[in-house]
């Protein structure tokens, strides 16, 4: 009978195209992870990789195992979330993926409410972006992203935390009064920093201001901490989301701007697999995430947590 492990090392081999990074991945030396190949190659009766001097290719037979192999692996992960399930809501390891404009803005909040309120949680975080951490959900590497919505994954169900609207982050100097609204529609006048390509607030960014359209200014970075540095400097101005207004306030050399209504922004929410075992626990994570950032179920962020509408001193 093949086994967990042949079909873990052959996932491995399918994702890296490369027998010595899947060796290295699977923490197993290269002729043990190629003998366990070749017999889950006898077991089944087909061959499932083109082996080429320092590449590798799946044949087609290989491609649709491999895929089948992902989600018997995904559902061996699920079974064991389903035994840990029973020792009571949030207990044990969870592996938590989290967005990197999201991450060092919720993170100092949740957690230590997390530690609080269920002490027999234990946390394993994964920050990367959006297309990253949904992938490796669908391949039980993960338990529960934090995201920003959309999520395009049939298999994928998510759970709105809360609304998180937009600020629009300009230099101290900029002449326009905090006190009064900027309309969506100035922004195609306005030299937008934005976020390097593949993260989801790029694209964010760029829908809302006139439909795609807007200046890059060529200086695309990889962290909003970044971005907001450019500002102060004067290189331009960028979208902040609240979460993260609320941190860069008290930064002088910068002025947060509110929109007219209807105010631009995104819904932040948990995603997860359907199949997922525990979605309770997810419902508690949910409940316990709104709690720390003080805003009720799928509400929106409280006005006063980053004050984008008050001057900011120069």
């Amino acid at each position: 009978m093949i086994t967990l492990k042949q079909l873990r090392y052959f996932g491995a081999v399918a994702r890296t195209r490369h027998f010595g990074r899947a060796a290295a991945e699977c923490a197993v030396s290269q002729p043990a992870l190629s003998m366990q190949i070749r017999d889950l190659e006898a077991r089944l009766g087909v061959e499932l990789v083109e082996r080429r001097p320092g590449d590798v290719t799946l044949t087609p037979v290989g491609v649709e195992i491999a895929r089948r192999a992902e989600e018997l692996l995904a559902g061996a992960r699920d079974l064991e979330d389903c035994a840990r399930h029973h020792a009571g809501p949030l207990a044990g390891p969870l592996r938590l993926g989290v967005i990197p404009t999201l991450a060092p803005y919720v993170l100092p909040k949740v957690l230590p409410a997390l530690q609080r309120h269920h002490p027999e949680l234990t946390v394993e975080l994964r920050e990367s972006q959006t297309r990253t951490l949904v992938d490796e959900l669908g391949r039980g590497l993960i338990d529960v992203v934090m995201l920003a919505l959309p999520v395009e994954q049939p298999e994928v169900e998510t759970l709105a935390l809360f609304e998180d609207p937009f600020v629009l982050a300009v230099p101290a100097a900029d002449p326009r009064p905090a006190t009064t609204p900027v309309a969506v529609g100035a922004l195609v006048e306005e030299r937008l920093l934005l976020l390097e390509e593949g993260h989801c607030l790029r694209d964010q960014a760029l829908a809302v201001c006139a439909g795609g359209r807007g200046d890059a200014g060529g200086l695309g970075a990889t962290s909003l901490a970044t971005v907001v540095q450019l500002v102060a400097s004067g290189f331009g101005a960028t979208l902040l989301p609240q979460v993260a207004a609320a941190v860069e306030r008290d930064n002088t050399r910068i002025k947060l701007l509110r929109f007219a209504a209807p105010e631009p922004g995104r819904t932040v929410a948990l995603a997860y697999r359907r199949t997922s075992p525990r979605k309770a626990d997810f419902s508690v994570l949910a409940r316990r995430i709104t709690e720390a950032l003080g805003v009720s179920d799928a509400g929106a962020l409280p006005t006063a947590a980053c004050r984008a509408g008050a001057a900011v001193p120069a």
